[in-house]
């Protein structure tokens, strides 16, 4: 499959080097032409997790510009979420008769492109991998994690297995016919683990053990689980439970305690990303996490106050009027009260 690659950062890069490693046909787009002939200069190196590799990085091209050989097969956006609604329109003409378009950022990014394009070129995609780049063409991977792929629509389909016997080569990819539960498993964590963490300015091992922290929590993901839910998704696991035990379930008052703990043993220590974003001067994802959620509860009358007063605390934080900080999660309880 002649594959595009578009983004070089962590992610891209990572699956980058190591597809270009078995020796598959692959092109790497970047966001300007200085990052191209910096990739092209420098080659592409992946240590840590699945042993080290080092390639040329000969077909790269800044995203606008002249990518030699299209049309291509597969086109994944390995780019923020931002990024790649606004590029995919673009990308989308260069797929070759029955290509896909694999977006696989977080949120409810493949449904928007599916929407905004139409035609059923897009294959949903989702990543559990962990990797950091600590300059561009050189990464590491973090995890053992993987790539997973599914139709939007649910069920099985050929082109999802040769995409996931393609990319499999180089890292490992699952398919799932429940595509929708496993993008909102992750979207609810993303929602209140890693936003909350974000601005709050630390780990949720952090600040779950704060009164204020722990109900935020609670109320965040619940709201999200809620819009989950009237929109007809069926969460699955991942690394842990998705649905949390409800108190009329027979499993005793600890059971949500239990809940819990399994989710900070999995994720409580992680900078949230979104963090990482503040820090940079980086435009967050948090109108395809929470502001989706939003979004889509104000299409299906699902209230979700608390979700829209973190997407309002998340932007004053970028506009300059806050920074991260304990005492943002007390104003976004005050922003959003019960009843």
């Amino acid at each position: 499959m002649r594959t595009l690659i578009v983004g070089a950062g962590a992610l891209g890069g990572l699956l980058a080097a190591r597809l270009l490693a078995t020796g598959a046909p692959v092109c790497l787009a970047t966001r300007d032409a200085r990052g191209a002939a910096r990739l092209k200069a420098s080659g592409l190196k992946v240590t840590g997790v699945g042993g080290a590799v080092s390639v040329e990085a000969a077909q790269v091209a800044p995203v606008d510009g002249d990518l030699a050989g299209t049309p291509f097969d597969l086109i994944v956006l390995a780019t923020k979420a931002h990024d790649a609604v606004e590029v995919a329109p673009k990308l989308a003409r260069r797929l070759a008769p029955g290509g896909s378009l694999l977006p696989i950022q977080n949120g409810g990014v493949s449904q928007v492109l599916a929407e905004q394009l139409g035609g059923g070129c897009v294959l949903g995609g989702l990543s559990n991998l962990g990797a950091t780049m600590a300059s561009p063409g050189v990464y590491e991977q973090r995890n053992a994690g993987h790539l997973l792929v599914g139709e939007l629509a649910g069920g099985t389909s050929e082109r999802a297995e040769r995409v996931q016997q393609w990319l499999g080569r180089a890292i490992e990819v699952r398919v799932t016919p429940n595509f929708r539960g496993a993008v909102w498993s992750k979207l609810l964590l993303n929602c209140s683990v890693t936003t909350l963490g974000a601005i709050a300015g630390t780990t949720m091992r952090e600040y779950i053990a704060w009164p204020e922290g722990r109900e935020l929590f609670d109320r965040t993901y619940d709201e999200a689980l809620s819009v989950a839910f009237a929109s007809g998704a069926r969460p699955e696991r991942m690394l842990v439970e998705p649905v949390p035990p409800a108190p009329r379930d027979g499993r005793g008052p600890g059971a949500r305690d239990a809940w819990l703990e399994e989710i900070v043993r999995s994720y409580g220590d992680l900078k949230p990303s979104m963090l990482q974003d503040f820090e940079r001067g980086r435009t967050t994802e948090v109108e395809y996490i929470n502001g989706y959620v939003v979004r889509l509860g104000r299409h299906l009358g699902v209230p979700t106050p608390v979700n829209a007063a973190i997407v309002e605390a998340v932007g004053a934080i970028t506009r300059g009027e806050a920074a991260p900080a304990p005492s943002l999660l007390s104003r976004v309880l005050q922003a959003s009260p019960h009843g």
